[in-house]
């Protein structure tokens, strides 16, 4: 009996999908993921050494490690075929060592999809492991246990135990942190817009809007008309005033698709349109990759998912082609397939976009081998990839500059924009997350208008505005702006917000990031202490090194050394400078009601609270901030068993009321934050703002668990007009239906 040969992998499911398109004279095995990594206990890295690794196996791989032995020993071949990224290259790498195979004589295949094709190809087109991507994952590995183990020590000491610094986490909360001062130090201004509606002479029926944009020849800015004074002044001004078109401007206009999705472009419309987190996103993703169940077998349904390649393969534009001609009409295809150039000069691993295995695979014909939300995901792949090839939108965009001067020699013009759409071209399968909210689909139909027409004014509309603060970062924004700076890559973008939000650094608000009293802390004392560790710029250059070890452009050692030198002697000299009580207490003019001592605001596990000053011989504490509103708003609360006065307290899951005569009276109550709107579900309870295991905001009826019903966004109050569920809030001052199958689910403008 011949030895077959054994192909390893990383996952179980690919190993089931890998099977399908193999003879039987192949094994297929799974690695569970990584099978060595750096010891959880200590450091592993011998500085002294040439930043020498030490790795081990974790408890949890020893078994399947042993496994793999007892099939190599009896395999003919082995053949390692884990991912084509880094993470991949270094998992084949430390099979290869624990297996006894040479890696330069080691068999390697990649392939970007799990098709029968792909892996045909592969096998015939074996390579050994390639140690610069190993070194480029070993470097990363390397500079991040460093940051990890000897900065997060220095956070214990400094501040409290159990925080922690990351060499991307870090920078991620920075931005957090930053956006949120931006928005503390904005200065709010007021402003005013004058609206026009007009109707033709001969025919007031076709009303239409023009908004004032200059006086007397100058364009005014969004700022110009400061108050309600000059307004009024304008008003006036144009009492009796006659209108007639000066100026129709009529063009074409074309909006050209997206390219297809690469990994952080994904997380980013997955959030915008089906409001997904990173991590959802990605789970799913890889579900979709690994390969699903769909009646004849299992079968890979989507290309790998972490890459920042925009390509697809000529077998891909082909089938665009005939299948954009058959879903839609020969008017939508391309003549030519479309080609995208990469914006990220940092692009590199993957050979191809993320996109169905098989475009003549539509959501419909896997509709019921698929869980809910992996078919949205798969729908939302199949539409961005079919979109990328059809033809551009086409829209006949007109302006019409309307003019007047007054008795009093001033000359204003107002300006209507009129779209129409000529051909809705790729749009007809696809729009982008943030594409809906834009005025280019958005059709304002205007009359027949012509140069010198005179126009009456029917009403003229003033209307008062606020200057907004820059918006806190959402999920997909905040990839897009790591992706900018070019901090991480596609596989540590979800990873990074998971670990910043458990870690407590940042906490989700009506979808936003807030950074937590922790989170300020934590960034300004690495902003001023430890700035390169932090730097946008510095953390982006290392990825780039990284890059260049990958493509043999560097040796990693030099590059971890010239990084951890000038960072570990700062470090030393931190640790003598920096005083904790300076970084964790802050003096008032408040006076402890107990013992007449200052009191000072310091920082605890769940944020700032206010503790005495004479501590431990008198331990009065008091809240502080949030805290202190919620005790102010339950000052008249009183036990329910003793009478006394009931104080706010933390708990695993958030704010409650504790008895102040604890530990002799253990009575508790609960925190609710009200919304004002009732449970339609129940007609009994009320909507109320809850958290999460996890930290996360959701909303829920008080009469939990004889009511479960529950939402992630804040309802507004209104119920839908098709369907009666809740309207909520979502991004961007929008509103959406609550019933995620209900047409109005889609965000709306207010």
């Amino acid at each position: 009996m011949s030895k077959k040969t054994l192909v390893i992998v990383e996952s179980p499911t690919k190993a089931k999908t890998i099977s399908r398109f193999l003879s039987k004279d192949y094994i297929v095995k799974s690695s569970y993921g990584h099978i060595r990594d750096l010891p959880k206990s200590k450091l592993g890295i011998d500085v002294k050494k040439n930043f020498d690794v030490t790795y081990t196996v974790p408890a949890k791989a020893k078994k399947t490690i042993a496994s793999l032995k007892k099939d190599s020993e009896k395999s003919s071949e082995i053949i390692l075929a884990t991912d084509e990224d880094r993470e991949g290259e270094a998992i084949a790498f430390h099979l290869a060592h624990l297996l006894n195979i040479d890696p330069k004589t080691s068999k390697r295949i990649v392939f970007h999809e799990i098709t029968k094709n792909a892996i045909t190809d592969a096998l015939e087109n074996p390579r050994h492991v390639d140690m610069n991507l190993v070194d480029a994952q070993q470097a990363r590995r390397v500079l991040d246990r460093i940051v990890g183990y000897k900065l997060s020590p220095f956070l214990w000491k400094k501040i409290r135990y159990g925080l922690s610094a990351g060499r991307v986490q870090s920078v991620a909360v920075r931005l957090v942190v930053e956006r949120e001062q931006e928005r503390d130090a904005f200065n709010q201004e007021e402003y005013w817009t004058l609206l026009g509606i007009f109707t033709k002479v001969d025919d007031d029926k076709k009303p239409f809007e023009a908004k004032l944009v200059k006086r007397n020849g100058k364009t005014l800015k969004k700022l110009a008309i400061e108050n309600e004074k000059e307004s009024k002044e304008i008003e006036s001004d144009l009492a009796g005033a006659s209108y007639k078109i000066t100026s129709i401007e009529k063009k074409e206009r074309k909006r050209t698709p997206p390219p297809p999705f690469i990994t952080s472009t994904l997380q980013q419309d997955a959030a915008y349109k089906l409001h997904f987190s990173a991590k959802k996103t990605m789970t799913l993703a890889q579900k979709l990759y690994e390969g699903i169940n769909t009646g004849k077998g299992q079968t890979g349904l989507i290309t790998y998912m972490r890459t920042d390649s925009v390509n697809l393969s000529k077998q891909a534009l082909l089938e665009s082609s005939t299948v954009i001609t058959k879903t839609f009409g020969k008017e939508y295809a391309l003549p030519s397939p479309r080609f995208y150039k990469k914006k990220s000069k940092n692009a590199q691993e993957a050979h191809e976009a993320i996109r169905p295995t098989m475009l003549s695979r539509k959501p419909e014909d896997v509709k019921d081998y698929l869980e809910r939300d992996m078919l949205r995901l798969y729908d939302l792949i199949w539409k961005r990839t079919i979109a990328c090839q059809m033809k551009e939108a086409l829209l006949d965009a007109t302006r019409v500059d309307i003019e007047t001067k007054t008795k009093n020699e001033n000359s204003y013009t107002f300006r209507a924009n009129g779209n129409l759409i000529k051909f809705d071209g790729y749009t007809r399968a696809y729009t982008r997350g943030n594409e809906n909210n834009g005025s280019f689909f958005e059709e304002t139909l205007l009359p027949e208008l012509s140069e010198s027409e005179p126009v009456n004014l029917s009403e003229l509309k003033k209307e008062q505005h606020f200057t907004e603060p820059p918006p806190r970062y959402s999920e997909a924004t905040l990839v897009k702006t790591l992706e900018e700076y070019g901090i991480g890559r596609p596989s540590t973008y979800a990873p990074t917000i998971g670990t910043i939000q458990q870690r407590g650094y940042v906490e989700k608000e009506t979808g936003t990031f807030k950074p937590t009293d922790t989170g300020i802390l934590v960034t300004n004392l690495l902003v001023k202490h430890f700035p390169q560790t932090v730097d946008y710029t510095f953390t982006a250059n290392l990825e780039e090194d990284l890059d260049k070890i990958a493509r043999n452009e560097k040796e990693w050692v030099p590059v971890v050394k010239e990084f951890y030198t000038p960072f570990m002697e700062n470090l030393k000299k931190k640790e003598k400078e920096v005083s904790k009580k300076e970084l964790t207490e802050e003096k008032t003019d408040e006076k402890c009601e107990k013992c007449q001592s200052p009191m000072i605001i310091k920082m605890g596990r769940f944020g700032r609270f206010m503790a005495c000053s004479n501590y431990p011989e008198c331990k009065n504490t008091k809240p502080f901030g949030k805290d202190k509103e919620v005790q102010e708003e339950f000052s008249d609360a009183t036990c329910e068993k003793c009478s006394s006065k009931m104080v706010v307290k933390h708990g695993r899951y958030g704010q409650f009321l504790g008895c102040s005569k604890y530990p002799d009276c253990k009575s508790i109550q609960r925190i609710e934050k009200k919304t004002g709107v009732a449970c339609p579900k129940c007609n009994k309870g009320e909507i109320v703002e809850k958290k999460s295991k996890k930290g996360r905001v959701f909303y829920a009826c008080n009469t939990y668990p004889d009511c479960k019903h529950a939402l992630w966004q804040k309802p507004t109050g209104k119920k839908c007009p098709d369907c009666e569920s809740l309207m909520v809030h979502a991004a961007k001052k929008t509103t959406r239906c609550s019933n995620k199958d209900c047409p109005k689910a889609k965000a709306k403008k207010k």
